[in-house]
């Protein structure tokens, strides 16, 4: 089968290989991918900064979507040809996750998305709803559960106010489930194109945080004072004191990212003044992600794919998602149906 590994940490070595096509064990499937999307995670693979992707062999990717082409012998409740999404953590059924639910991670320390077939336990699936295509589809393990979780953890509800700092997947996903639970959305990027976008999905209140570098204080301004009740802090160090100053009393602030960099300097005093939840995330189990599909079927919310990439093209879709210009997701199309 087709598939791309990388020769070295460094997005420049993914190439294309000619591997066997794997056999599923007594309680896996096998699945032929369809489509794949691109995470940020998928950029710290490639990089060396977690995961197996030294590994000569190693197949990165982390989310993907296609269909069932051979069950194995224990398998029960799934056919040939079901359109199936795995979960990202494949032994993280439902439940709070433990430290052995936790160690495979497709496309991270097992093989991923970018190639045309891959195994997978049963128990990692969500069947695909009928109006959903692949390359959509694709977008829903990492970042539609992240957001899904996020809505959840914070408790919103209609006249909630919901804050979102840029226009990634997550941010975009948490942006239609907030709109869809009647909240207040407010969005921050430094691309007013992206905010416009922002804005025809729903967002209430459009910051530039370039021209408005104190967006926090735009924020309190909004509501009067009162801040966010949930902040999907995807940004990390640069932004999280902001992010303090903006939440509202007994507000919950849910950490997804730090492409501003791990390490945090924060005063502790406004979380304890103000009774704050800092949740970290580390995305779902499949139970979530069949909330999140759930969700997303009955409120006909389509998820935003940014840009489509042939599979020749894995490349382009790696440096795109790294100039960080996307809205939404980043896409590969694997195999047309």
């Amino acid at each position: 089968m087709r598939a791309f590994q990388l020769a070295s940490l460094s997005i420049d070595s993914l190439h294309r290989a000619n591997v066997p096509t794997p056999k599923p064990a007594a309680d896996e499937i096998l699945m032929r991918l369809r489509a794949a999307s691109l995470n940020y995670l998928d950029l710290m693979v490639a990089s060396g900064r977690l995961g197996h992707a030294d590994a000569p062999s190693f197949i990165p990717g982390t989310d993907g979507a296609g269909e069932i082409v051979e069950l194995g012998s224990r398998v029960k409740g799934w056919s040939t040809g079901d359109r199936v999404v795995p979960g990202l953590m494949v032994d993280w059924v439902s439940g709070p996750i433990t430290r052995a639910a936790s160690e495979r991670l497709r496309g991270v320390t097992m093989p991923g998305s970018l190639a045309d077939y891959a195994v997978v336990p049963a128990t990692s699936l969500v069947r695909i709803p009928d109006q959903l295509q692949f390359v959509e589809a694709a977008s829903l393990p990492i970042a539609a559960t992240t957001a899904w979780n996020a809505i959840l953890t914070g408790n919103v509800r209609p006249g909630s106010v919901v804050l979102l700092l840029g226009t990634g997947g997550v941010s975009v996903f948490a942006l239609q489930f907030a709109k869809a639970a009647g909240a207040r959305v407010i969005i921050t990027s430094s691309s007013d194109e992206k905010l416009d976008r922002a804005r025809k999905l729903g967002a209430d209140v459009t910051i530039n945080y370039l021209s408005t570098p104190e967006w926090d204080d735009v924020v309190l301004a909004e509501t009067a004072g009162a801040g966010a009740d949930l902040i999907v802090e995807t940004v990390g160090a640069a932004t999280f004191p902001r992010s303090l100053k903006a939440a509202a009393i007994a507000g919950t602030i849910f950490v997804v990212g730090f492409v501003s960099g791990m390490d945090l300097t924060i005063p502790v005093l406004p979380i304890n003044l103000k009774t704050l939840r800092i949740i970290g995330s580390n995305t779902g189990s499949t139970a979530n992600l069949a909330d999140a599909v759930r969700a997303i079927t009955e409120t006909g919310i389509k998820p935003v794919i940014d840009q489509v990439f042939g599979f020749n093209d894995a490349h382009g879709a790696y440096r795109l998602l790294d100039g960080a210009t996307h809205f939404g997701k980043v896409a590969i199309e694997i195999s047309p149906q």
